[in-house]
């Protein structure tokens, strides 16, 4: 099914062609006609999906009947970074309109965004605290909202922006369209679904745990001392592709920036505790080339939105399972191959066993010559008969861009 099909206006089907897309995914072919018809929806989808035009195409659609230059769409994102994306997306969609988007988020000046605000935009996209700044500053007139989209939900509560997002939703007319969009539906969610919109559809892609059918889940078993050496030299053997390096702590992405660049890798740290400035560039020099490897916390990197990532490294297994999914849904995405690598040391073997129960599958747990751990590794149950023999070493592999 091509987009044709779908309803849209000519001018936004030129733009989505412009932008290489031909066929839209599955969270877009439930959504966008939903969307287009005025129906409240909850999604629930991971990110690479394409949740991001299933909810501005039916935006840019219906915002190009009525009056131009006034608040009609906000959207609620929880970071700075994806404000950023969504800004991005909703000024290529919508090229070939005369509508006008502007982001609003905190870290930066509110001045700019304070004229942009005055001067009549059609869509905010904004993160809860700072649109609270610029509300309670009279910056915001929400009178003629007629939609209002939720994104990335789940991050948003865990954030701590639920007491936000409700003094939000008591501001804004409760004649609306709202649209929800989040990677799992927990209770929580389930909640604020329920406060914002009273009689919704539900859009669900794919399982609660599932990873991209492109990734391939490679375990390295590792003491924990030598993790550092170890992905320096994944990194140096392996030196095509972007790779997203994941750690649960601000300090521990800081001191393996450092240990990197010392070992010769162009590598950059991302995480809450930069500043806004250097948390910008960082991210940048990502997105264009100036540097292939990212390391950064699970929280700074949403709103990371980038399809080439060719590798995705848990240089930390997570506490929480569904963190995993997340994570290593940054590669492999719109059909692509990527490559998942967790450097997994005798601690964290319970917790990887965590993520296998919650995602239905076993890995083989593998080793690197030279960095062999102290104890073997033990081969899940259901797998051990079928296990790969322990000392193979991780090696790139040829062909349709896939390394290990």
């Amino acid at each position: 099914m091509s987009f044709d099909s779908l309803g849209l206006a000519p001018e936004l089907l030129r733009a989505v062609e412009e932008e290489g897309y031909t066929e839209p995914t599955p969270v877009q072919l439930e959504a966008i006609p939903l969307g287009l018809e005025g129906r409240d929806v909850v999604g629930s989808a991971q990110t690479g999906t394409g949740k991001t035009a299933a909810f501005l195409l039916p935006i840019l659609q219906r915002l190009q009947l009525g009056k131009r230059g006034t608040l009609r769409a906000l959207v609620l994102v929880p970071t700075r970074e994806l404000a950023e994306q969504v800004l991005l997306s909703a000024r290529a969609y919508g090229r070939h309109t005369k509508l006008t988007s502007v982001a609003v988020y905190g870290g930066v000046g509110m001045e700019p965004q304070t004229s942009a605000l005055r001067k009549g935009v059609d869509i905010v996209i904004a993160t809860p605290g700072r649109l609270l700044d610029h509300m309670g500053r009279g910056h915001v007139n929400a009178t003629k909202l007629e939609v209002l989209v939720l994104d990335e939900a789940d991050r948003m509560l865990d954030m701590g922006f639920a007491p936000d997002v409700n003094r939000i939703l008591d501001a804004l007319p409760s004649k609306r369209q709202t649209m929800l969009f989040s990677a799992t539906i927990s209770n929580d969610v389930d909640r604020l679904a329920r406060r914002a919109m009273r009689d919704h559809a539900a859009v669900e892609i794919g399982r609660r745990a599932e990873a991209a059918e492109g990734v391939e889940h490679v375990l390295v078993a590792v003491d924990k001392p030598h993790k550092r050496g170890a992905l320096a030299k994944v990194l140096t053997e392996f030196p095509q592709g972007r790779t997203l390096v994941f750690t649960r702590t601000k300090f521990g992405a800081d001191k393996l920036a450092h240990h990197l660049r010392r070992e010769g890798n162009n590598v950059l740290a991302l995480h809450g505790g930069k500043t806004q400035a250097s948390r910008t560039k960082a991210l940048d020099r990502f997105k264009n080339g100036g540097t292939r490897v990212l390391i950064a916390t699970d929280v700074a990197a949403r709103g990371i939105d980038v399809d080439d990532i060719m590798m995705v490294v848990n240089y930390d297994v997570p506490r929480d399972p569904e963190i995993y999914v997340h994570r290593v849904g940054r590669t492999a995405r719109a059909g692509a191959q990527g490559v998942a690598l967790t450097l997994m040391s005798p601690d964290e073997w319970l917790m990887m066993r965590d993520v296998e129960k919650l995602m239905g599958r076993t890995f083989p747990r593998e080793v690197m010559p030279g960095f062999e751990p102290a104890v073997p590794p033990v081969q899940p149950r259901e797998r051990a008969e079928r296990a790969k023999p322990q000392g193979r070493s991780v090696r790139p592999r040829r062909g349709r861009g896939r390394t290990r």
